[in-house]
């Protein structure tokens, strides 16, 4: 009787479960589909509810909630700095009426710097000098002499702050220069600085260093913030100098990673007015992680004239009414006309990118990718080899970084302009996260990364499409089922 009574039980609650379950995956399905998504990423939110209904809930709940609709960043919109829109809408003028000498030589891109100036509220600026750093101790040397030499304010925005040796040298400077009066604001992103100790955090804040987190997540496995993290890597210095590029703050971007070992990276050191620009994203993302609203003009000094390189200053993030970096990316790749060499730690593009960059191979332009030999996330180092067999066939050469990890983020089209800047070639940096971006259009610049490139391919493996395409079938099924999961990733 009993064992009647359980199985009458069991079946019960088994058909509660799947007519509950088929409710969640219907309204939460009805939702993804009216929230207008990528189609691919459509497709594999609604196959992980149909294959795991309640885990795919949760999952959902955790990471796919669109922050725009829930306005949880509605403060950080860069439009709402009225100056910055008319100086936007003067520059449109002049491009219109062709009254823009600083890029009369670069007739051929003036597309993307009007594309940045309309989806970025990114002003062009030419009063300007800049350093390229492809190595760590000399980009973590120059940054920490400029902070010491801080007469006014020191200004860091970072997505990871380890608590090593490198970490460390930068608190007892912090301390140092708050003790001496300067005024130090510093942001980190909640995630990304998950292991940063509180004893850390706390010393600096006893010391008059003021410190943030970007979005906490107190509970992480319910709350919708856990996706949408600042990636970026800011630092301004007086407001007269500025740092950006791919460096977090920990030794294993000096190279000292027990298990990828060298670390190769891309940095960009700015002295100028596109000082300015690096200075107001900071600020936006300053009063909204801590309510206060800083309009001091000493954060804006006036600049000196310097050798006139032609910068922007992008930032794009879920807040953002366009996909501002991605847009940029696809409009340089269709810029070019003889050559685009691209350096990413992954590569997980939408298909508006992969068309563009197949498209581009397919007319005879030189494409060069260069990727890590050694993966730090195996799934999505597996997801980024799943696009390399198209991108081979349609001549795209891939080459492999063998002596360490290479973190760089940049994209150099016609020796005539480059990107680089936080953003990853993949969808997370697309459309999730906060990054920020310097497009370059300076001949001597764009040679020095080129030179840096040249030096990267040398050290790497060019893969062959025979090669690449002969691997096991279960490589390949692994490579599939990374793909299908990366909208998600």
């Amino acid at each position: 009787m009993w064992a009647d009574f359980w199985a009458s039980y069991g079946k019960l609650i088994f058909g509660v479960y799947s007519v509950f379950s088929t409710i969640l995956v219907l309204v939460v399905s009805f939702l993804i589909f009216m929230e207008k998504r990528n189609p691919y990423k459509t497709l594999a939110w609604l196959a992980v509810l149909n294959i795991f209904p309640i885990l795919g809930l949760i999952f959902y709940l955790v990471f796919g909630q669109n922050i725009r609709k829930r306005k949880l960043v509605k403060t950080k919109y860069i439009n709402e700095m009225k100056h910055l829109r008319r100086i936007v809408t003067r520059q449109i003028g002049y491009i219109k009426a062709n009254l823009n000498p600083d890029v009369e030589y670069l007739r051929s891109k003036n597309k993307l710097v009007n594309l940045l100036l309309r989806n970025a509220n990114a002003p062009f600026t030419k009063n300007n000098h800049a350093q390229v750093f492809s190595d760590g101790h000399e980009a973590f040397t120059s940054i920490f002499n400029e902070i010491e030499k801080a007469v006014d304010h020191i200004h860091l925005e970072y997505y990871i702050i380890r608590d090593d040796n490198i970490g460390q040298k930068l608190k007892e400077i912090l301390i140092r220069k708050a003790r001496e009066g300067i005024k130090v604001k510093v942001i980190y992103d909640a995630v990304g600085s998950w292991s940063l100790s509180k004893s850390y955090i706390r010393e600096l804040r006893e010391n008059g260093v003021k410190v943030f987190p970007f979005l906490p997540v107190v509970l992480p496995f319910i709350n919708n913030r856990l996706n949408y993290r600042n990636h970026r890597k800011i630092v301004v210095i007086d407001g007269k100098v500025g740092f950006l590029g791919g460096l977090n703050i920990g030794d294993e971007y000096l190279g000292y990673h027990p298990k990828l070992g060298k670390w190769r990276d891309t940095h960009l050191q700015l002295t100028g007015t596109a000082v300015h620009y690096l200075q107001i994203i900071f600020l936006l993302d300053w009063e909204f992680v801590s309510g206060e609203t800083v309009s001091d003009q000493t954060y804006f000094p006036e600049i000196k004239y310097f050798d006139g390189k032609l910068i922007q200053i992008a930032a794009s993030g879920p807040d953002s009414d366009w996909e501002t970096i991605q847009q940029s990316y696809f409009a340089l790749i269709n810029s070019a006309q003889k050559s685009i060499n691209i350096s990413t730690p992954y590569l997980i593009p939408d298909e508006g990118i992969l068309l563009a960059l197949k498209t581009a191979a397919l007319s005879g332009i030189d494409v060069k990718i260069i990727l890590p030999g050694k993966p730090d996330r195996k799934i999505v180092y597996c997801a980024s080899q799943s696009y390399f067999e198209e991108l081979l066939e349609a001549g795209v050469e891939i080459y492999l970084y063998k002596p360490g990890f290479i973190h760089a983020k940049v994209i150099s089209v016609d020796g005539e302009v480059v990107s680089l800047g936080s953003a990853n070639l993949d969808m997370r940096s697309f459309q999730l996260n906060f990054e920020v971006n310097a497009m370059i259009y300076d001949k001597e610049l764009v040679s020095d990364v080129d030179r840096a490139f040249a030096t990267d391919f040398e050290q790497s493996i060019k893969l062959s499409t025979q090669t690449f395409a002969e691997r096991p079938i279960t490589v390949k099924m692994y490579q599939s089922a990374a793909r299908l999961l990366s909208p998600l990733l």
